[in-house]
């Protein structure tokens, strides 16, 4: 019987073809591929072995004249490049051989596929579940692919891209991240590519799905993007083998950390708006995170670069000090975070000079305490989660020139007082402010916004709570 070996030959690199592989070539009588790839297998070519080339996109006539050429008793060769049996030679000779009824014994030899390859040069990426993806539309419809490129995105698929983009298709790889994050894959998601695997022209990049530009592509790269577990250390792209809950900073198990992460992707997914600055969107996901009310997605309101100033006067120390109206606040202000940073937080309410205070002054216990602690603290971050009358009184000591705080923010909940209490802090424009409009408000969005600001270093990676 006649036949035929289809085989790998790898993405391009000698040290990547195997044995198997070589030997079949060794034995040929015709090598039939595209004339690109015989460079990479004329060492292995026995004397007076013929290689036959019908010339590039021409696989379907490559396949019928491999097939007439094991009909004449040649023993044929058919290379395709990395595996043949993905997007290679192998399913289009077995298809063209089951028409025709060719008596042809076919078999095919595996290679190391490019996304393998690339897989390999960017670190441990495709560790868990993943699918593969050819951008090309000559054979596939564009609306399938798209269906296809959803279906990776919210079955948070690690996710291999094939013929990214071409002189003619050029606009492909642009509509696969807009799809990817319009259907919830975050815009911190690590994404690697390779160009040429294996080949002396080889050059391997990391970036995000945010940052991604595909005008650095080519038709000879090959692109991984990872699942929602992916993550960048030490220039290397890495997949745990699950969904473990352990931190890649330090291997310890952080499961509440772990579910805080996924939880904060799944709110970034359903938000109405996709474009806020990093500030913003990071205490907006900690609002929604700790109210389960996307409504803060409208009452939440920042002033430009105010999580970012804050932030860089905690890690300058120039921040020492948050002080707040109730204990409440306190106690949600994250220790671990307190303590890495060198941060002091602060509740008068409890001092025994308040209560004396209030009723001299008749004035509230927490009017009382931010007098008091203007009086120690004048430049501290103040935060407000309960008494409107407290952030009234900062307002007033801000007016007389006795205040100068860092930052407010500015959260009280109720119904008397509460609206104007909000509306009195806005004109202090040199003061950076978060504020929650309205009436909704309460000591655990004060405290996360609190968290937000002391964290920000984690936002670019959207990775929260690690002073859980």
């Amino acid at each position: 019987m006649s036949r035929i070996v289809i085989a790998g030959i790898g993405p391009g690199s000698p040290q990547d073809i195997t044995p198997a592989v070589t030997q079949a070539i060794s034995e040929a009588d015709v090598v039939v591929g595209y004339k690109y790839y015989f460079q990479f297998v004329t060492p292995y070519l026995r004397d007076g072995a013929r290689c036959v080339d019908t010339g590039m996109r021409r696989e379907r006539e490559r396949a019928a004249q491999a097939l007439a050429l094991a009909r004449e008793g040649n023993n044929v060769v058919v290379i395709s490049s990395g595996d043949a049996g993905i997007y290679g030679m192998a399913p289009l000779v077995y298809e063209l051989a089951d028409r025709d009824g060719t008596a042809v014994d076919i078999e095919v030899l595996p290679g190391i596929s490019a996304f393998q390859k690339a897989a390999s040069l960017l670190g441990a990426p495709i560790g868990h579940d993943l699918c593969i993806l050819s951008l090309s539309d000559l054979l596939t419809p564009w609306e399938l692919i798209e269906r296809r490129i959803r279906a990776a995105a919210t079955g948070d698929f690690i996710t291999a891209v094939y013929n990214p983009k071409s002189h003619g298709r050029y606009w492909q790889l642009y509509r696969l991240r807009e799809l990817m994050l319009a259907e919830g894959r975050s815009a911190s998601t690590p994404v690697g590519y390779v160009r040429q695997a294996g080949r002396p022209e080889q050059t391997v990049r990391l970036t995000t799905l945010g940052q991604l530009d595909p005008e650095d592509i080519d038709m000879f790269t090959v692109l991984i993007i990872g699942n929602s577990q992916s993550y960048t250390a030490n220039g290397r792209m890495i997949t745990p083998r699950g969904y473990a809950l352990t931190s890649p900073a330090d291997g310890q198990e952080k499961v509440g950390q772990q579910i805080m992460i996924r939880s904060f992707r799944r709110i970034e997914s359903e938000l109405h708006r996709r474009d806020f600055p990093l500030g913003h969107k990071w205490a907006l996901l900690h609002a929604i995170h700790t109210t389960a009310d996307f409504e803060m997605e409208r009452l939440l309101l920042t002033d430009e670069n105010a999580v970012e100033t804050l932030y860089q006067r905690v890690k300058d120390g120039q921040l020492k000090t948050i002080v707040t109206d109730v204990t409440m606040v306190t106690s949600g202000i994250r220790k671990g975070a307190l303590e890495r940073l060198g941060i002091e937080a602060r509740c008068y309410l409890a001092d025994e000079r308040v209560a004396e205070l209030a009723q001299s002054q008749q004035i509230t216990r927490t009017q009382a305490g931010i007098r008091l602690a203007v009086s120690e603290h004048p430049d501290a971050l103040f935060a407000f989660g309960n008494a409107p009358t407290a952030l009234m009184e900062l307002c007033s000591l801000i007016r007389r020139g006795v205040a100068r705080p860092a930052g407010i923010i500015a959260a009280p909940v109720g119904f008397v007082h509460v609206c104007e209490s909000k509306q009195m802090v806005k004109p202090f424009t040199q003061i950076p402010k978060l504020i929650v409009e309205g009436r909704k408000g309460g000591s655990n969005l004060a405290a996360t916004l609190c968290n937000a600001i002391l964290t920000f270093d984690d936002a670019q990676q959207l990775r929260p709570g690690r002073d859980l």
